[in-house]
């Protein structure tokens, strides 16, 4: 017997060391390919939301093309890079003119910020420190800064950053934007395997999970990117017929603080007030009327966008948005948006299943 036990021990011990040799390696290639591919994760998880969100319009395309997928891709593509690009190129254009335009009036002696208008006289007494401030700045503008100097050092850090922020974005999303146009391609295969990872992971309710982060994709992506998106291109158009100085940072500050669900009246406000003080009282209400537009659009078209079937919290939303700017910047107020409601309403969906008793 003792031979017998001392090979059974022998082999049970030769089989717990294989077992964890293999493990060993299994879990450093996962490890390396994770490492590997960490830099281009960002990019590959938006491409691909962004494929989920464009699908059914590529596959109308395709019928239309008669079958031509990668045609239909290109169109698609070129529809994107257009609705991002354009943009963009206005809104630097317009920040680069508005500082060559503080510049000549710096070279001319004419005051960078104009004073306050009769229009101020009206306003009540709390409003009082602004005009002082704002009165301040006109006169010796040199003189506030400095007197100012700590919390405009700060001030100007956080808006470098942010527009170090905005400018990586920009740049990523347009990678993600090729990257889609190869998931659209090959979508066919990309969502076979995608299926068979869901049915891994839930097994008989998998194509269910599968369909539900399809949906939220979806209705999140269109419901806060479009209704943003919508509501800045509105406040950038007035901006720009307006005048207003640095109109390409006023809208992007109205995109931000509307993708994070605070909305861009903290934008908004302070322009209709300005434009009471420098220009005709018919056209500064003109521009208020509009700007009331603007901030309420997100009160019809969210609904309408996002669909009842997909509704997520405002707070999941806000804390994804917010969640998502601080960890990996400007792209992070789409992606964590969209990646925190997939987890919620998996999570949702998951807790209301019944258990078999």
């Amino acid at each position: 017997m003792e031979p017998s036990e001392t090979n059974s021990s022998g082999v049970n011990i030769e089989n717990t060391v294989d077992t964890i040799l293999r493990l060993g390696l299994l879990f450093l290639l996962i490890g390396l390919c994770i490492t590997f591919i960490l830099p281009f994760s960002l990019v590959l998880i938006w491409g691909a939301i962004i494929a989920i969100t464009v699908y059914p319009a590529f596959l109308r395309l395709v019928r239309l093309f008669r079958g031509r997928k990668v045609l239909a891709s290109a169109f698609v593509t070129l529809v994107m890079l257009s609705i991002l690009g354009i943009p963009t190129w206005i809104l630097t254009e317009s920040m680069l003119t508005g500082m060559m335009h503080f510049k000549d009036m710096y070279q001319s002696g004419l005051p960078l910020i104009p004073p306050p208008g009769d229009a101020v006289r009206d306003w009540p007494a709390i409003a009082q420190p602004i005009v002082n401030i704002w009165q301040s700045a006109s006169e010796n503008l040199q003189g506030l800064l400095i007197q100012h100097k700590e919390e405009l050092t700060k001030l100007g850090a956080w808006l470098l950053s942010a527009m170090t922020g905005f400018a990586t974005g920009v740049i990523q999303f347009l990678i993600s934007i090729l990257l889609a146009a190869v998931f659209l391609v090959f979508s066919e295969p990309l969502t076979n395997s995608s299926l068979k990872v869901f049915k891994k992971l839930a097994q008989t309710k998998g194509e269910n999970f599968a369909a539900l982060s399809i949906d939220t994709v979806r209705s999140v992506v269109v419901g806060i990117l479009g209704v943003a998106a919508i509501q800045a291109a509105m406040a950038g158009i007035a901006f720009y017929i307006a005048g207003v100085p640095f109109a390409g940072l006023w809208t992007i500050l109205c995109l931000m603080l509307s993708v994070i669900q605070i909305g861009s009246w903290p934008v908004l406000i302070p322009m209709s007030i300005y434009m009471f003080t420098i220009t005709t009282p018919l056209n500064a209400t003109l521009f208020t009327v509009w700007m009331i537009v603007v901030a309420s659009t997100d009160n019809f078209l969210t609904p309408i966008l996002m669909g009842r079937k997909s509704t997520v919290p405002m707070l999941v939303l806000l804390m994804g948005s917010m969640g998502g700017f601080i960890t990996i910047g400007f792209l992070g107020l789409f992606l964590g948006a969209v990646i925190l409601s997939i987890g919620y309403k998996l999570f949702d969906s998951w807790l209301n299943t019944e258990t078999p008793d």
